[in-house]
């Protein structure tokens, strides 16, 4: 029974864990974003197998809380041992702090850390060595500490869990490690969208309550210090524990196999899925997915794109009629699903002016996009490429000299820019379009009195457009066309914006509102835009990175990928589109417009082509999926292959080109042929950018671009 006590506080911090794991699951149970009813074998499977998931997690999170404590002893401080153990810590503090320690080899903040907790070991050894009359005391406040920081960290992780379950309907993914690497974005994004200072000083004075409990039913662990004896007992069963967790998170995983996502979700434990996310960011195809030859790959690709030959795309594409030299705008809208427009459905008309601008402009009715990340978005409309496992090519490290959107209209010899509101280094867009023969305009390229109102993610939209409105014009002088990419910010969380210029404050962070001054800022452009001298010879294509949000009960629920997407040509009369696209078709149907000639290795298709074959891409990081002829067919890791019969959920008031919403019921028997061009389509996508078939190395440049790439690389 002694003995049981000295675990007092492991099992204390785990009570909490429980507790707290068990509510937050009955919380996103019941959460609005979570649009399934579950069954009692769901429930049970839910709570039960997401308890077993939370005990094994604990105990390897606390690891470094048995470690304290197994060093915890005074006979460290026995004399003259005690002077040896401090001249090891002295020695070891001066090869950290000499610059050359093995520490600094890896660069970065690990020296300063590394020193930073020498030095603080080395102080407290020291001073429990020459004030024993204190040693009780500090150690007391110490053990306070660590407890303190554990229960800490147990609450905020649960806080932290509900709000990316509040975001994007699912626990931590890869998209929670990105943000760790855009801490400056994304603290203010947390800063400026939600009541912070009161949370936090809540927090902070709910964790203080429950340390103080915690430590008044486990401080006999250094009241009674255990013995040599007691500790070799306590290292041996959490040992057992701790080998035993090592076999049963993963293999507890493998039970979340629901056809339900929101299932597994749910049962699955949030810091586990982080820890997966962190080491499944890159994802190699050839490794985790269904494969078929090489071969066969590039021979189903050719019957959607039957101007390639061998293991590449390269194709020439052809047009005999005379090329229009006109300017280009492609807007990227962020966040912008279509039923936030009237054409869809919405009633609360926050699209007013993006509704009459279809319906003068060329319409695409039923485009989906690429993925569920404004850099998904970004990669759809400038490599015109099918989504391809793990990050986007956006941020990856072999992302420059691509054949791209802007190499086609620097050969055709466009000023080519992409203009971005916030600091372009967020998402590695700076890297990646510089990298492809870009001018970059962002943040840093505004003066102060260019600035009306910014948030954590940049200057407001009617900011970029003042600004892309001045280049414009300078561009005009010029004498040649202009192809200017420009990405918007304001229809993202805060959803902060001016005030007194819509309907809905500012200052009330609604999404409504963010789409709704998202659209008055368009409005503003293109009044000004029609003042200009170059408006009449430019088409506007305005297009949204990806839908909201992209919870669902299953892995790609296609409402969420459904996007807004026209074509505006002043001189041009309305016309719909109908066909099912994908948001890379739109850039190469742009250019059979303009009735371009050009080398091609876009995977995306003019769909106005005699060729072209209705078909559209969604995929997640992991979740790879194909819609062609009503079947949805998705490609996970490990081999997995799914298929869904996509049926529509009829809505009387909205015509049949706008309807959006459709079951998803899987396959009772596979479709082979449209299995086998899924795998033809992300195969043939990820073999060309893994051999570098997809660079501009094998086409002919002009010299101007030549030189600009030869100063890049």
């Amino acid at each position: 029974m002694n003995l049981f006590k000295k675990f007092s506080p492991f099992y204390n911090l785990a009570l909490l864990y429980f507790i707290v794991s068990f509510v937050l699951r009955i919380v996103l149970f019941f959460h609005p974003i979570t649009q399934s009813s579950f069954t009692i074998i769901e429930s049970l499977k839910i709570f039960i197998l997401g308890l077993l998931s939370d005990f094994f997690v604990f105990v390897i999170a606390t690891f470094i809380l048995w470690l304290y404590l197994i060093f915890i002893s005074n006979s460290k401080y026995n004399k003259p041992y005690a002077y040896f153990i401090l001249a090891g810590f002295v020695l070891l503090l001066l090869y950290v702090a000499s610059g050359k320690s093995v520490f600094d080899e890896y660069g970065g903040a690990l020296p300063k850390i590394v020193l930073v907790f020498i030095s603080i070991k080395t102080a407290l050894f020291a001073l429990f060595l020459f004030a024993p009359k204190l040693r009780n005391k500090i150690r007391y406040w110490l053990f306070a500490f660590v407890i303190f920081l554990y229960v800490l960290l147990i609450l905020q992780n649960a806080i932290s869990e509900f709000f990316f379950w509040n975001e994007f309907g699912v626990k931590y993914n890869f998209i929670a490690v990105n943000y760790l690497i855009y801490t400056n974005e994304v603290i203010g994004n947390i800063m400026q969208s939600y009541p912070v200072i009161p949370i936090f000083s809540a927090l902070f004075i709910i964790t203080g309550i429950i340390t103080f409990f915690i430590i008044k039913n486990s401080k006999n662990y250094i009241d009674q210090i255990p013995t040599i004896q007691e500790k070799i007992k306590i290292t041996a069963v959490y040992s057992v524990l701790f080998l035993l967790s090592l076999i049963a998170i993963p293999s507890l995983a493998k039970t979340e196999n629901s056809k339900n996502i929101f299932v597994n979700e749910l049962q699955a434990n949030g810091i586990y899925k982080f820890y997966l996310a962190f080491q499944n960011n890159k994802l190699d195809y050839f490794k985790f997915y269904k494969t078929i030859s090489n071969k066969e790959a590039f021979a189903l690709l050719k019957k959607q794109l039957p101007e390639i030959s061998g293991q590449n795309t390269l194709q020439e594409v052809k047009d005999d009629s005379i090329e229009k030299r006109k300017n280009v705008v492609l807007i990227t809208v962020e966040s912008l699903s279509a039923d936030f427009m009237k054409i869809y459905g919405n009633k609360e008309n926050i699209t007013p002016f993006l509704d009459s601008l279809a319906q003068k402009s060329l319409l695409f009715t039923n485009l989906y996009a690429a993925g569920n990340r404004t850099v998904r978005g970004l990669e759809a409309v400038t490599l015109c490429l099918p989504p391809t496992a793990g990050e986007s090519v956006v941020k990856r490290e072999d992302n420059k000299n691509k054949f791209s959107t802007g190499s086609v209209f620097l050969q055709k010899g466009y000023n080519v820019k992409f203009m971005y509101g916030g600091d372009a280094f967020f998402d590695n867009m700076q890297d990646f379009y510089s990298g492809n023969g870009y001018q970059i305009i962002d943040k840093s390229n505004f003066t102060p009195n260019e600035i009306t109102f910014s948030n954590v993610w940049g200057v407001c939209d009617e900011d970029m457009y003042n600004k892309a409105i001045k280049i414009m014009n300078g561009e005009a002088k010029q004498n040649k066309p202009f192809f200017n990419h420009i990405m918007t910010v304001s229809n993202h969380r805060p959803f902060t914006y001016p005030n007194n210029k819509i309907d809905i404050p500012g200052d009330i962070k609604s999404r409504n509102g963010g789409v709704k001054y998202t659209d008055y800022a368009l409005r503003q452009f293109f009044n000004q835009a029609k003042k200009q001298p170059w408006f009449g010879n430019t088409i506007f294509v305005i297009i949204a990175d990806h839908c909201a949000s992209s919870a669902g009960k299953i892995e790609l629920p296609v409402d969420k990928y459904r996007i807004p997407a026209l074509i505006y040509d002043p001189s041009q009369k309305p016309e719909k589109c109908t066909k099912l696209m994908s948001q890379i078709d739109i850039m190469p149907t742009l250019f059979g417009l303009l009735n371009f000639d050009y080398k091609s290795k876009f995977f995306g298709h003019d769909v106005f082509a005699s060729d072209y074959k209705p078909r559209a891409f969604i995929a997640t990081y992991q979740d790879l999926g194909l819609i062609k002829d009503n079947i949805l067919t998705i490609l996970s890791p490990k081999q997995k292959i799914k298929q869904f019969q996509l049926k529509l959920k009829p809505e009387s008031d909205l015509l049949p080109e706008f309807q959006i919403h459709y079951d998803e019921i899987p396959l009772k028997a596979e479709n082979k042929n449209l299995i086998n061009e899924t795998i033809s389509y992300y195969q043939s996508a990820s073999y060309v950018l893994k051999e570098k078939e997809y660079q501009l190395k094998d086409l002919s440049l002009t010299a101007k671009q030549t030189k600009l790439y030869a100063k890049l690389h």
